[in-house]
C-alpha cells in the first residue's frame, strides 16, 4: 500500500491550493479516506473524511465551509481543496485510509505565509 501527497507549498493567506493523494497497492473505492495534518508543535488533527463513493463527506469544525474533500476512483486518487487559508492552517498534511488511518502518506508541507 502507498500513498503519496502533492500539492503543498508556501503560500499567501486567502490562497487556494489543492492538494492531491494518489493511492496504490489495495482496493481505493473500497475504501473511506481522511486526511489530517499536524502543525509545527502540535498533535495530530482529523481534517475529513468521505465515504467511499464520495457522496458523504465529513469535517473538522476548523475547516468547514473552507475545505472541501472528493476523490475520483478513476484515478485512485483523493483531492483536498483549502480555501480562504489562514497562516493556522500552516501543517503537515497527510491522507490516510479509512477512518481509522490505517495506512499513512508521506505528508505535504503547506505553509501559510505572506
Amino acid at each position: 500500500v502507498q500513498l503519496v501527497e502533492s500539492g503543498g507549498g508556501l503560500v499567501q493567506p486567502g490562497e487556494s491550493p489543492r492538494l492531491s493523494c494518489t493511492v496504490s497497492g489495495f482496493a481505493f473505492s473500497s475504501w473511506y479516506m481522511s486526511g489530517a495534518r499536524q502543525a509545527p508543535g502540535k498533535g495530530l488533527e482529523w481534517v475529513s473524511s468521505l465515504s467511499k463513493d464520495g457522496s458523504n463527506t465529513y469535517y473538522a469544525d476548523f475547516v468547514k465551509g473552507r475545505f472541501t474533500i472528493s476523490r475520483d476512483n478513476a484515478k485512485n486518487t483523493v483531492f483536498l481543496q483549502m480555501n480562504s487559508l489562514k497562516s493556522e492552517d500552516t501543517a503537515l498534511y497527510y491522507c490516510a485510509t479509512g477512518t481509522d488511518f490505517g495506512y499513512w502518506g508521506q505528508g505535504t508541507q503547506v505553509t501559510v505565509s505572506s
